[in-house]
Order: C-alpha cells, then sequence, then structure tokens
C-alpha cells in the first residue's frame, strides 16, 4: 500500500547537512566614508566539492552591503581571515549582521552580529 505521508517524510528529511562555516573573528575599520570589514572563518573544508564560498555583510533590515567572495578551498588554511574593503554603511547603523556561506549548504541561517564603533 502506498502511503504519501511515509514519503513526504522521507523527502523532507533529506541528507544530513555538513557543519556549517562558523565565524570565529569579525571587525570593522573606517577608512574616510567606508568600512573594511575583516572575518575569519572555520570550516571543514574538503576540497573543490565543499568549501567555505563567501561571506555577506547586511544591514539589519536584511539589506546587502557588501559581499565577500571565496573563490577556493582553504583545507589546509584553518581557520581564516579574509577582507572586504569600501563597504558603504548608511549612516546611523550601531551594528550589521555577517553570514557566510559554503558551497554545499548555502548560506547559514543565522547572521552573526557586529557592533560598529562610533
Amino acid at each position: 500500500m502506498f502511503r504519501p505521508c511515509l514519503v513526504l517524510l522521507a523527502l523532507a528529511a533529506g541528507p544530513a547537512c555538513a557543519d556549517p562555516p562558523q565565524i570565529t573573528g569579525a571587525r570593522a575599520e573606517r577608512h574616510g566614508g567606508t568600512l573594511t570589514f575583516t572575518v575569519t572563518l572555520t570550516h571543514p573544508d574538503s576540497g573543490w566539492d565543499h568549501y567555505a564560498s563567501g561571506w555577506e555583510v547586511l544591514a539589519p533590515d536584511g539589506g546587502r552591503l557588501g559581499y565577500r567572495e571565496l573563490t577556493h578551498p582553504h583545507v589546509e588554511e584553518q581557520p581564516f581571515t579574509r577582507s572586504l574593503s569600501g563597504v558603504a554603511v548608511p549612516d546611523g547603523l550601531d551594528h550589521v549582521l555577517i553570514r557566510p556561506r559554503c558551497t554545499l549548504d548555502g548560506w547559514v541561517a543565522t547572521p552573526v552580529r557586529l557592533d560598529l564603533a562610533d
């Protein structure tokens, strides 16, 4: 007998996701009218099929302010740090959100808050 509910549950479960990229450090430095963000990530990169592939800087409302693409795996370099310069942040923001992604699992569901100095 066909049981559609069981099929849907099996499909919803899907494959288990690997560990997502984690932000282990972040800072912002003002340079004139823009900011440079420096972010340290850790992720169990395993090669070209699965690696931390970028991070974005978001306004508190979720609008993207900047994006740093990571173009290759960092299997032997963990954790690793990369910067993004020239990010224009609207006046009055006291914090931003930083969200990493990986090639296999996509964007991390919960971004990390980074408070901005005055």
